[in-house]
């Protein structure tokens, strides 16, 4: 099979398989393993191909205990699985946060259940709130952070009798926008919209509760995660590489987790973001309602992205942006250089390109969403230049253009550091696009930014702000007449997240 038919292949195959996530939801427990999920081992095991979390009289647990799924973050999603319980009672927290002072300590909203007649099916905030929403209600949270019930949605004593004492249920949790609605075998058992801004969750983990108190027996199988798409924001996917380089270069783990709180706090009316560091993700669900997609990584023939091209490809055409920082724009000629002048518009071509580290100054800049609010600027950094672009630079757009001096290209032909294509183009006089954009039709937006070798320079307001910028045009949000406004960072912000190296 050519090249081109097996791309073709694996797109066809993930229409298929996204069609099939569309109607069910994707497994993320596969019945053999807890491979994806993290809990103290004395409590959670796989038992007749179930999770199950059990305590003893022998091997009490002190503090609920939780596993978490460890494949990444939910927003607007669906969730369905079976449960058994026998004993005390358990939940399943959704959008949730880790506690600071315990390791498997988890907060956040909870759909409840128990061996009990009250509390099966509420909504309950663990760690965060109490009681968001009793059987049978449906509650808004106001600012003051109190629910207040708008409706009745059941019998709480008609909705208990649906309910199989130690034996299997079916859970569905619903959560779109602000709203979470919780289903036992069919039935809708409490809903709660939150409008407490200061505290409510668009995002956040996935985890299963095991009660501390009597022993107890909690099981769980068929679990299933379909995401929804998010109706009134932009949601971005960064993924940050593995750890790189020495300390303060190639930070793409704080780098990415930055860029994503600031977006969060200053476009969060727009925008949602998350991040997923250490390579490729393993969630399996990903990309599904994703906007955009950001690479900060390592490049070249290492690029974590090469296995998953037909992935990303699948996901670009309906719509999903791409955008690459750093290292990340360097990709193998070939398929995957094809590709990513397809999703980008340009990429650091081998034996073409060239890494330098010199002074870049941007005294002008075009007009475009992507330089609104922002300033000339100068800033030291490895600037990559000489990139392939689409021919003509159809349908790509120059944002930070400069010409380097004749000192970038001192090393010798090789590689990355010379060829005598890029001399006769510096010799010339030649100007260098070292970030762009690309328009791409109905498929994804995309950008290249050559610059963040250097951590330090997010605490550039230009610097940052034009990347900014750039993730929320790739993913189709109106950036604000004055750019992506952030308050300047202080160095301990700048600490933040860094890889031990």
């Amino acid at each position: 099979m050519n090249p081109g038919s097996f791309l073709c292949y694996c797109l066809a195959a993930a229409a298929l398989t996204f069609s099939v996530r569309a109607e069910e939801g994707v497994p993320i427990f596969d019945g053999k393993t807890l491979e994806g999920w993290d809990g103290d081992p004395r409590f959670w095991k796989v038992e007749d191909g179930c999770i199950t979390g059990q305590t003893t009289a022998e091997t009490p647990t002190e503090a609920n205990t939780f596993l978490i799924w460890s494949r990444g973050e939910v927003d607007d999603f669906e969730l369905t699985c079976e449960y058994k319980l026998n004993g005390g009672n358990s939940g399943i927290q959704v959008r949730s946060f880790r506690l600071p002072d315990r390791k498997w300590g988890v907060g956040g909203y909870q759909a409840d259940f128990e061996a009990g007649d009250t509390y099966s099916g509420i909504v309950y905030g663990e760690a965060y709130r109490g009681i968001l929403a009793n059987r049978g209600e449906r509650t808004v949270i106001g600012a003051n952070h109190q629910p207040t019930v708008q409706e009745k949605v059941g019998d709480s004593a008609e909705i208990q009798s649906g309910i199989k004492k130690d034996d299997w249920n079916t859970y569905r949790i619903v959560a779109k926008g602000f709203t979470i609605e919780n289903y036992i075998n069919g039935k809708l058992t409490a809903a709660v919209t939150d409008e407490d801004k200061e505290m409510r969750r668009r995002g956040g983990l996935l985890a299963l509760q095991l009660h501390a108190g009597p022993a107890m027996k909690v099981q769980f199988r068929n679990v299933k995660l379909r995401r929804l798409p998010m109706e009134g924001v932009k949601k971005v996917v960064f993924v940050a590489g593995r750890v790189s380089h020495g300390p303060g270069d190639h930070e793409h783990r704080a780098g990415c987790m930055l860029l994503s709180r600031l977006l969060n706090e200053s476009a969060g009316e727009r925008v949602y973001s998350t991040v997923y560091s250490n390579g490729w993700p393993a969630d399996p669900t990903v990309f599904d309602n994703a906007n955009a997609l950001v690479m900060y990584s390592d490049g070249g023939g290492g690029h974590m992205v090469v296995p998953h091209l037909a992935e990303v490809e699948a996901a670009q055409a309906k719509g999903m942006g791409v955008g690459c920082i750093h290292y990340a724009v360097e990709i193998p000629k070939g398929q995957g250089g094809d590709l990513f002048m397809k999703w980008t518009g340009g990429y650091f071509e081998t034996d073409w390109s060239v890494n330098p580290h010199w002074d870049a100054s941007y005294g002008s800049l075009p007009q475009h969403e992507v330089t609104r609010g922002v300033k000339p600027f100068k800033a030291n950094d490895e600037w990559y230049y000489h990139m392939r672009f689409r021919e003509g630079m159809a349908g790509v757009t120059p944002i930070l253009t400069a010409l380097p001096p004749t000192e970038t290209l001192n090393r010798g032909d090789g590689p990355h550091s010379g060829n005598p294509a890029v001399r006769e183009a510096i010799a010339k006089g030649e100007a260098q696009h070292l970030m762009w954009v690309a328009e791409n039709g109905e498929a994804g937006r995309g950008f290249g930014f050559t610059g963040a070798h250097f951590h330090r320079n997010w605490q550039n307001d230009d610097f940052r702000k034009v990347v900014l910028n750039a993730v929320s045009w790739i993913a189709r949000a109106e950036v604000p007449a004055n750019g992506i406004e952030t308050k300047a960072l202080t160095d301990d912000e700048m600490k933040a997240n860094l890889d031990a190296k």
